[in-house]
């Protein structure tokens, strides 16, 4: 028994001399045999700057200064982690039984610096290898001289994680991919099965970026497999939830939920300061849907719905995540509304019958803000039920919105406007200086309704079909309505002119009660300089017809305008055909008879009656004196000829001795 007790007290005499001999040896000297034993199991560099101190029972720990972690040899130059100061706890009691038990990490302004390139993570570590294989001929069943029989490991959890005023840098094939300050960042693995939590916090424009992170199987995780996340992210202006499953590399799969309650604030606090959300499009928004993200920086959203200020809209959508963003989605709606969507860069007339107002004021002077078309590319496919935006109502639509470096092209297949058919397409061009253009084709327009809203006309009604051709340059509503060039045809089918009454002025004396009520209306017209030119107008009524000719100012809100009418009958001889002519601004132009034709006319007309009168005595008188009766000019030939021939009878009968 005495030798027992003799080897246990030498055993805990040298366990003593041991940790005196630490206690007592100087930092750099441990610093040195730390650094050492680190290099020997990762094949790292650690540097460790300023006094170390360790402690041993219950915590083994230890507490350095500035400290450098190396990178790995294929990485860049710069350490994996850097910090002003390190505190590190491990339980010993955990220790001794094959177990880590890590009871804290505390880092101050540390620099974690993650690298990822050809499927290699500069976190994965092992110990360098020592010596060299036996390629001898000695005996084929010794082992080689770094081989091992497999041991078990024990467990590594984690009590607390904490890093304060961090930066956090991630690389990928040697693009930085993000790269954070101002991190503060928390974290715990208190045991195996248990999972893994984490938050952080990162100043941003208007606030902090708060993230809360669940990883139910770490050690599933760890090692590359598909495991379950729940993630939660508010920041200023709105929140971010995802409940799915994520792998090493960052992809997910699952249910994500994105509310805000101030888009455009959210957007600065993500770096894109400066955008405005139109209203209508998510100034409050409420996005929920099955998300994918892939590596290669692709989102789809699966089962989307999406509630954006007053609107909601279902469906997909990918988006590549890139500076812009390309955006492909397909999207139904019932009614939609943008009568908002540009308050605040110019004011609107109202509803669809205050063009009038807006008629007698002119074109806003306004500058449009174009920036939006920029914002992304990609092309967006809507159905709508209705779509109302500023001073227009369209109906049920097939819409589909092309965005490609600032120019937006929207093509209808079809859209429903004023009670017809629109198809073609109009293009929104910013790329130089803005420009808009179109080519359309129209089926079933009320025309009432179409000049009502566009331009203030209430004049004339009915229903319309057309093409037109368009395109218009300029800052402003003035100056691409003065610019507009183009051309187009309009055909309109029965209707009505407010207003003044062709029946009336044409003398029949039947009125329609201040009406023109016509069976057809054809036209072809030009635009040139904001001017619209037409010389072919034909209306058609039950008892005449009217041509017209003249000017439309699409810049200018005025025009110069002349009806012909031409009678299809004798008119019972009750009147005259009396041109009339629209002249003045849209808002309240005259409609006055052309006195100036009427007496053109008139003149004509008696110029001939004294040209007949003229005619008429010459032919008598000639007659009288050929002894015959003549009605035109072209008797007045064969009566002199006849006559000629008669008086040549009388005078040869005469030579011959004849009576």
């Amino acid at each position: 028994m005495k030798w027992l007790i003799r080897i246990l007290f030498i055993l805990v005499a040298v366990a003593g001399l041991v940790i005196g001999a630490l206690l007592l040896m100087p930092g750099d000297k441990l610093g040195k045999i730390l650094a050492e034993q680190v290099k020997a199991q990762t094949g790292r560099e650690l540097t460790l700057s300023g006094d170390v101190r360790l402690s041993f029972w219950p915590v083994l720990g230890m507490e350095t200064g500035p400290v450098t972690f190396g990178n790995a040899p294929w990485a860049s130059s710069e350490p994996m982690l850097s910090a002003q100061s390190l505190a590190v706890g491990v339980d010993a009691s955990a220790l001794l039984a094959g177990d880590v038990r890590i009871r804290r990490v505390v880092a101050e302004y540390p620099v974690l610096r993650l690298e990822l390139s050809q499927g290699r993570g500069n976190w994965e570590m092992s110990a360098p290898q020592t010596g060299a294989s036996n390629t001898g001929s000695g005996n084929a069943d010794a082992p080689a001289p770094n081989s091992a029989a497999p041991t078990e490991t024990g467990t590594v959890t984690l009590d607390q994680l904490e890093l304060s005023n961090a930066r956090l840098v991630y690389v990928e094939n040697g693009v930085p991919q993000m790269d954070f300050s101002g991190v503060d960042l928390k974290a715990s693995w208190p045991d195996v099965t248990a999972p893994m939590k984490m938050s952080a916090s990162m100043p941003v424009p208007g606030g902090a970026v708060e993230v809360d992170l669940e990883i139910p199987d770490l050690p599933a995780f760890s090692s590359g497999a598909v495991t379950p996340l729940v993630l939660g992210l508010t920041a200023p202006g709105g929140e971010i939830s995802f409940d799915g499953r994520v792998n090493l590399a960052g992809e997910m799969d699952g249910k994500t939920h994105v509310r805000t309650t101030n888009t455009d604030a959210m957007l600065a606090a993500f770096g894109q300061g400066g955008v405005s959300v139109p209203m209508g499009l998510g100034r409050v928004a409420d996005v929920s849907g099955h998300m994918t993200y892939t590596k290669d920086g692709r989102i789809s959203l699966r089962d989307m719905r999406a509630v954006l200020d007053q609107n909601s809209f279902d469906g997909a959508a990918d988006i590549v995540i890139a500076s812009p963003p390309k955006i492909t989605a397909r999207l139904s709606t019932g009614d939609l509304d943008l009568t908002q969507a540009t308050a605040g860069s110019a004011p609107s007339s109202g509803g669809g019958t205050g063009g009038g107002k807006q008629a007698a004021e002119g074109w806003s002077q306004a500058p449009i803000d174009a920036s939006p078309l920029s914002l992304a590319n990609g092309t967006i496919r809507l159905k709508a039920n209705s779509i109302a935006i500023p001073d227009m109502t369209f109906g049920p639509s097939d819409l589909s919105l092309s965005l490609d470096r600032s120019r937006a092209v929207l093509k209808m297949e079809p859209a429903t406007l004023f009670s017809g058919k629109l198809t073609g397409e109009v293009v929104a061009n910013n790329r130089n200086g803005l420009s808009v253009g179109g080519n359309l084709t129209a089926t079933g327009i009320d025309l009432k309704q179409a000049l009502t809203t566009l331009g203030g006309v209430e004049r004339l009604s009915g229903i319309a079909s057309g093409r037109l051709q368009f395109l218009g340059v300029g800052q402003t509503e003035a100056q691409i309505m003065r610019s507009l060039s183009g051309k187009g045809s309009l055909d309109v089918g029965k209707g009505v002119i407010a207003g003044f009454d062709l029946d009336r002025l044409m003398g029949r004396g039947e009125g329609s009660g201040g009406t023109t009520v016509f069976n057809s209306l054809t036209a072809t017209y030009t635009i040139q300089d904001g001017n619209l030119t037409n010389n072919d107008l034909l209306m058609q009524l039950d008892n005449f017809r009217a041509d017209g000719a003249g000017r439309v100012g699409l810049g200018a809100r005025d025009i110069d305008y002349v009806f012909t009418p031409v009678a299809l009958r004798a008119n019972g001889g009750n009147g005259i055909a009396v041109p009339v002519r629209i002249k003045g601004p849209w808002s309240d132009p005259s409609i006055t008879p052309d006195l100036s034709k009427v007496i053109e006319a008139a003149t004509e007309e008696k110029l001939k009656e004294l040209e007949q009168d003229a005619k008429d005595k010459a032919l008598k008188k000639v007659g009288e004196e050929l002894n015959s009766t003549i009605f035109d000019s072209e008797q007045v030939e064969d009566a002199l000829k006849q006559k000629l021939e008669d008086e040549a009878k009388k005078s040869l009968l005469k030579l011959l001795g004849r009576d």
